[in-house]
């Protein structure tokens, strides 16, 4: 093109045997646009705040500790985020900030594991589907909140086997349920306890809200990332402020010290349990919202020296608090309603969005005074945590396909993703949609993610290599990588994940679901999956070389363009790995040696 001005580097690549490859002339235009940069590093650290802290804190995290026995959960769970989400949410900022890449174009450090990225975009558009989703329910709470009494405090005439939720006493027969489980089964969700027939049709009244979910969404995001980061300071802050006053009047109904005990008092003999493990990676996956693709792109609009490290520390802890306090504040009530109508905390039933919009609609209603204002400021905290985690998902979506098309407006991209989130979204507000939803859930998403995080895991971390990615940390922060983070990078993070992703096929079990909805799920997750390969093969097609073998050796190797955006420190980069290349070079290891350096060099930082 006339007038464009370009620069000639010069860059020298590391074969998978450890050999250097020729030095090759490379003319690049003129240095490119800078990527959106966030307005402020407070506006990152309370995204990713808004972005993590959310749906999986709120509802995931209470339903799955109630499916897998209470304290049976909490310790696998706190192992686990030690070991892996908190190792992984540092790698992924690491590895997003220092080359400014989307959850698609970062896999330029080896374009052979592209596919990685796309199938985590593909699983954050099923997601999107279901979160929008659940967050109309809450908005369809929201309205009914104004209403006195409440719609779900007492019960209808034709409600047989009901016991009102504003009742404070107890009852003698135990096979009773509350009144907000009524509402919410018959009122709001119409439910079908088997889809069998179909899942029918979608209520207007929630499409109306989902409608107005996906407006919210559209609002915060038309004008990119700088208008989404002013949002987070009240997305990020203000549910706290609910969360802490439902906690300290959980903790005064009666029966709820047995719920809470049963949260917190741990059974060793669970911890055997293979599907304890299972729920307790997947929800670390959730709760943080790693291996999705989310945490890089949030990062990749940050400054090059941002410190990420403390912001990373940051988000994982108050991630941990926000879901023991709302894991307390749920098994609390449940401890409540199980107290009032004679049953066993263990005993109760409530799964999934039902846990959620049951058990604190119940204890509202047994409030002493203003039931309206903690209705409306709870289902208020509730929409805000969502939106925060579905203008994140939305984020990702879009960086994904500008990366791409960067011709593409912003505003475009949003309202296309808008009008197919909300076409989703529409199954999941029909009377069989939760069934729908853990199909989705289980097979699209969650057996997806724990193979597509083992992956990335070998792209980064064996491929690309723990000591360069210490360097790339000592280059962004000056500051060395610590043996914890180097150990859990090569190898403890794996074999976590490799043993629960192994058993989770062993003792697979289906869902409750026809036979035809099932293949659906596998369908899904093969679907998925495939795009490692078919990315792989692409890949492969794209290189020059005329053995296969050498094909497959160069698209193991980092992009020309890789490294740091600024151009002054990606010439610093290229400078230094040069380097070290030529030190590899003079050792002559082969394929083996040079894998297992890149794995194991973890005591030792050069």
């Amino acid at each position: 093109m006339a007038g464009a001005s370009t620069t000639t580097t010069t860059t020298t690549q590391l074969t998978i045997d450890g050999s250097v490859a020729p030095e090759v002339n490379i003319r690049e235009p003129h240095e490119p646009k800078e990527r959106e940069k966030w307005g402020r590093g407070i506006e990152f650290l309370l995204s990713c705040i808004a972005l993590s802290v959310g749906f999986g804190n709120i509802w995931r995290f209470p339903y799955t500790a109630m499916q897998n026995g209470g304290g049976a959960f909490l310790i696998p769970y706190l192992i686990v985020l030690l070991l892996v989400g908190r190792p992984l949410y540092y790698l992924e900022m690491v590895m997003g900030q220092f080359a400014s890449r989307g959850c698609i174009k970062v896999f330029d450090v080896a374009p052979l594991m592209r596919g990685v990225g796309v199938g985590q975009t593909l699983a954050l558009l099923l997601i999107l589907g279901y979160y929008a989703a659940v967050l109309s329910v809450s908005v369809r709470y929201f309205v009914a909140s104004f209403g006195s009494p409440l719609a779900w405090a007492r019960c209808e005439p034709d409600w047989s086997g009901c016991v009102d939720s504003e009742f404070k006493g107890r009852v003698q027969n135990a096979s009773l349920r509350p009144s907000a489980e009524y509402y919410f089964n018959r009122t709001v969700l119409h439910n079908f306890w088997t889809v069998e027939d179909g899942v029918g049709v979608p209520d207007w009244k929630l499409a109306v809200c989902l409608l107005f979910c996906w407006m919210c969404i559209t609002g915060i995001l038309i004008k990119g990332i700088r208008s989404s980061g002013k949002a987070s300071y009240f997305l990020a802050i203000f549910p706290y402020v609910i969360l802490l006053v439902l906690l300290v009047r959980t903790c005064t109904l009666e029966g709820a010290d047995q719920g809470i005990l049963y949260l917190m008092k741990p059974q060793w003999e669970k911890l055997i349990d293979v599907q304890v493990w299972y729920a307790a990676v997947t929800q670390c996956f959730f709760s943080l919202t790693i291996s999705l693709g989310s945490v890089i792109v949030f990062a990749s609009y940050n400054s090059f020296t941002n410190n990420i490290y403390r912001d990373a520390m940051i988000i994982s802890w108050l991630d941990t608090f926000t879901s023991i306090v709302s894991g307390i504040v749920v098994f609390g009530i449940v401890g409540n309603i199980a107290h009032i109508t004679g049953n066993r905390v263990e005993d109760m039933q409530l799964q999934g969005p039902q846990l959620t919009f049951i058990t604190y609609p119940d204890a509202i209603a047994k409030f002493d005074a203003a039931q309206n204002v903690f209705a409306v400021l709870f289902f208020l905290m509730f929409f805000l945590l969502g939106l925060g985690s579905n203008t994140g998902i939305v984020t990702t979506i879009v960086t994904a396909v500008r990366d791409r098309f960067p011709q593409l407006p912003n505003w475009k991209v949003v309202i296309s993703i808008a009008i197919y989130g909300f076409c989703c979204g529409l199954v999941y507000i029909t009377p069989g949609g939760l069934h729908v939803l853990d199909v989705v859930d289980k097979y699209g998403v969650t057996l997806t993610t724990l193979t597509l995080v083992m992956l990335e895991i070998v792209t980064f971390c064996w491929m690309y290599g723990v000591e360069q990615i210490g360097h790339d940390i000592q280059l962004m922060l000056s500051r060395r990588t610590g043996v914890f983070w180097r150990v859990c990078w090569s190898f403890v993070t794996f074999g976590i994940i490799a043993v629960i992703w192994v058993f989770s096929f062993i003792q697979y079990t289906p869902l409750p679901v026809p036979l035809g909805m099932t293949v659906f799920g596998w369908c899904l997750y093969a679907f998925v999956i495939s795009q490692v390969a078919i990315w792989a093969v692409y890949a492969l097609c794209e290189r020059k070389e005329e053995k296969l073998l050498d094909r497959l050796k160069a698209a193991c190797q980092p992009t020309s363009d890789w490294g740091p955006e600024n151009s002054t420190v990606r010439s610093q980069y290229r400078s230094e790995r040069s380097k070290r290349l030529e030190e590899n070079r003079a050792q002559s290891v082969g394929v083996g040696k040079c894998v297992l350096r890149k794995m194991c060099n973890t005591f030792v930082q050069k």
